[in-house]
């Protein structure tokens, strides 16, 4: 564990006392550290400090950090490899939990399902599943993402979605009591679930189907292929917008003639109109400008809501 700078106590009121609490209650191998960059933490490549970033060695270190932050009312997000992330440039006033610990990116196989943590790499659920000569989640090879962010966002692609999948959920509400959930016992939209906003998702167990690993790995490499050729390599934080249900948000921003619109850093993908890229020195202003532009275009053109897929949080 390490807790890195002398800083003051001009942000997060009583920072420096909380970060020596939260590191007294937690097992040494839980990694923590205070004034945390997250440009470094998002796909996107944007964004101010965290006042404490923590990364949980076990469930209880987990339990332990959501307890203190109850008991001295400081805030807390759950961070999983910070695609569909925007940090503003303020950074962000109080604790951020990533699940990257190996405790928490652990993969199994059991038979025809799998079961993988939090903290597990999307692509890397996708290979394991491959090797086993299991399919239902080649989807997931191309998602810059964490499963628990997959299943925080009820991530899809290539017609496939995460909860389509899924058999349970193990979870954690904030007060530290973990119990199994199914999806039906669940709150799930497209592009969300309404569960995983007062619970952090540990692991999930998916139900998949036997099937040649040739058949698998062909369905994977054409994924990969339509992927490459219609999305960019810069960058970015995933879709930017959720899809309208009238048309797609790609195709309506390339009719409206906004691929290439550029603000700052930041500018929309040639390849694709739903992707916003860091074309260099990109910051949180500029990104939410352009996503200005974008909306207020789209409603006053064709009378559509975009409404964004990104989520933000911090202080500008």
């Amino acid at each position: 564990m390490t807790l890195t700078a002398d800083i003051s106590e001009t942000t997060m009121p009583g920072k420096l006392s909380f970060a020596g609490e939260l590191a007294a209650r937690v097992s040494p191998a839980t990694s923590l550290r205070r004034d945390e960059p997250m440009a470094g933490h998002t796909t996107l490549r944007v964004g101010g400090p965290a006042d404490v970033y923590v990364e949980p060695a076990t469930e209880s270190d987990l339990a332990a950090i959501l307890k203190c932050c109850a008991e001295r009312a400081i805030k807390f997000f759950i961070l999983g490899r910070g695609s569909n992330l925007l940090v503003r440039d303020g950074g962000f006033r109080g604790v951020v939990i990533c699940l990257a610990h190996p405790h928490f990116r652990r993969i199994e196989i059991d038979g025809p399902r799998l079961v993988a943590g939090a903290g597990a790499k999307q692509k890397q659920v996708a290979v394991e599943a491959k090797r086993a000569g299991l399919s239902g989640v080649e989807f997931l090879e191309g998602i810059p993402g964490s499963i628990g962010g997959a299943l925080r966002m009820n991530a899809g692609a290539m017609g496939g979605e995460t909860f389509n999948v899924v058999e349970s959920v193990r979870v954690m509400d904030f007060a530290g009591n973990v119990r199994e959930l199914t999806p039906p016992e669940m709150v799930v939209g497209y592009r969300s679930c309404a569960t995983l906003k007062n619970h952090v998702a540990l692991g999930a167990v998916f139900q998949c189907t036997p099937q040649p690993r040739a058949e698998i790995e062909a369905r994977m490499k054409a994924y990969s292929e339509r992927r490459w050729s219609s999305q960019p390599a810069a960058p970015s934080a995933g879709c930017l917008f959720k899809n309208p249900a009238t048309i797609p948000a790609g195709k309506l921003i390339d009719e409206l003639g906004l691929k290439g619109t550029k603000v700052g850093g930041a500018r929309i993908s040639l390849e694709h109109g739903n992707f916003l890229v860091n074309a260099g020195g990109a910051t949180a202003k500029d990104v939410l400008e352009l996503i200005g532009i974008l909306r207020a275009k789209a409603k006053a053109e064709r009378g559509i809501d975009l409404q964004p897929e990104v989520e933000s949080i911090g202080e500008d």
